[in-house]
C-alpha cells in the first residue's frame, strides 16, 4: 500500500488520486487537515483581503461614483469571525468522514521513519510498499535577539490574533508580509514593513512591485528597505525594535510583530536519514525528475521538495508522484531545488 505523510493540498490530492486508482492508502497528519492552503494561507488570507478591500472602497467611494459614508466603523472581530466561518465551511470537503468514504485510512499523529520501508506513528508501526512525503513548509523565523521574548505572529498564528493592533511591524517584504501589511493597514493599524533587501517582492516582476509600491503609498504604509531588525525588546506595554540601514541606526515602537521572512520545508524530526532520504534545510527533500527520493520506495511532492511553493504546483506534483509510485510511470517534472520563498 501507499502511505502519504501530510494532509495538506499535496497530501490530500495524492491520497485521493491513489484511492481512486484502487490502491490501499493510509494518510497521516500530525495537526490539521487541509494544510496551509485551508488553515493559514490562501483561503483565510483572501477572505481577510476581501473584507479589507471593502473598507478601502467605502473610504474611496467617490472614485466609483458613489457617496462616501459619513463614517466607516471597522469591526475587526466580525472580519475574523467570517474567516473562521469560511474555513469551517471549506473544511467539510476534506473531513475525516469524506476521506473514509473515499477509501482512505486516516491517522493522526507524528510519523517518524524507522527504516526503508516502515515508519512509527506514536508507537504504532506502519509498513509500506511506497510512501509519499507531502509535509509542506513552515515559517522561517529569523534569529533576531529578543524576538521570541517579545512574541510574534506568523501566517500560521495571525488569524488567531485577538484584537487589531494599533501599530504593526512586519518583518519581511515578500508576498506574505506585503499582503497582510496592506490588510491590517486598511483595517486601521499603523504599519511599517522592514525588508533587509533593496526591494520588496524580490522574486516578482518589477512592474508588479511598482504597482504595489504606489498602493502602499496611497494606503500610508511605511516601507523601509535595506533595513535590518537588529534587536527587539519590551518597554512598558509596547515593543521597541532596533533598526539598522547601512550606518544609520534607529528605533520604532509597535504593538505586534508579524514575521513574513519566508518558509522552509517542514521535514524535521521525521527520521528521513533512517529511511535513506537525502535532504537539507534549504532545499528540503532531494528528488529526481520523477519526484523519487534516494530511497526508491519513497517519493515527495509539494512544498517539502519544490522550489515553487504554490498550491497548483503541490497538486500537480502530488498527482505525478502517485502515478510514478504506483504504476512505475515516468512522468517528469521540474525538480528545481527549493529556495527560500513565502509565495
Amino acid at each position: 500500500g501507499l502511505v502519504v505523510v501530510g494532509a495538506g493540498a499535496a497530501g490530500l490530492a495524492a491520497a485521493q488520486e491513489a484511492a481512486a486508482s484502487g490502491a490501499r492508502v493510509a494518510l497521516v497528519e500530525r495537526d490539521l487537515l487541509g494544510g496551509d492552503r485551508l488553515n493559514f494561507g490562501c483561503e483565510p488570507s483572501k477572505a481577510l483581503v476581501r473584507t479589507a478591500r471593502t473598507y478601502a472602497e467605502m473610504r474611496d467611494a467617490r472614485s466609483y461614483g458613489a457617496v462616501v459614508p459619513p463614517r466607516v466603523d471597522v469591526d475587526f472581530h466580525a472580519a475574523m469571525e467570517r474567516v473562521l466561518r469560511l474555513r469551517a465551511r471549506l473544511s467539510r470537503a476534506t473531513s475525516p468522514r469524506m476521506l473514509a468514504e473515499a477509501g482512505i485510512d486516516l491517522f493522526f499523529g507524528h510519523a517518524v521513519f524507522k527504516d526503508h520501508d516502515h515508519l512509527d506513528l506514536d508507537g504504532v508501526r506502519l509498513g509500506f510498499d511506497k510512501a509519499l512525503v507531502a509535509t509542506g513548509a513552515e515559517p522561517d523565523v529569523p534569529d533576531i535577539p529578543g524576538l521570541r521574548d517579545v512574541g510574534y505572529f506568523t501566517n500560521e498564528t495571525i488569524f488567531g490574533i485577538g484584537a487589531l493592533p494599533r501599530r504593526l511591524l512586519v518583518i519581511g517584504g515578500g508576498p506574505l508580509g506585503c499582503e497582510l501589511a496592506q490588510v491590517f493597514r486598511r483595517f486601521g493599524s499603523s504599519v511599517i514593513i522592514v525588508q533587509d533587501m533593496p526591494l520588496f517582492l524580490p522574486h516578482e516582476e518589477r512592474d508588479a512591485a511598482q504597482i504595489l509600491s504606489v498602493a502602499f503609498a496611497r494606503d500610508a504604509i511605511e516601507v523601509r528597505l535595506n533595513t535590518e531588525v537588529t534587536a527587539l525588546r519590551r518597554v512598558g506595554g509596547e515593543i521597541h525594535a532596533d533598526l539598522r540601514s547601512d550606518d544609520y541606526v534607529s528605533s520604532v515602537a509597535a504593538d505586534a510583530i508579524l514575521v513574513g521572512t519566508g518558509r522552509v520545508p517542514r521535514i524535521n524530526d521525521m527520521g528521513l536519514d533512517a529511511a535513506g532520504v537525502t535532504h537539507d534545510i534549504a532545499r528540503g527533500i532531494h528528488v529526481d525528475e520523477h519526484l523519487r527520493t534516494h530511497n526508491p520506495a519513497i517519493y515527495a511532492a509539494g512544498d517539502a521538495c519544490m522550489a515553487h511553493r504554490f498550491t497548483h504546483v503541490a497538486l500537480a506534483t502530488a498527482r505525478m508522484a502517485v502515478a510514478n509510485a504506483l504504476s512505475d510511470a515516468r512522468q517528469r517534472g521540474d525538480s528545481t531545488p527549493a529556495r527560500e520563498s513565502d509565495a
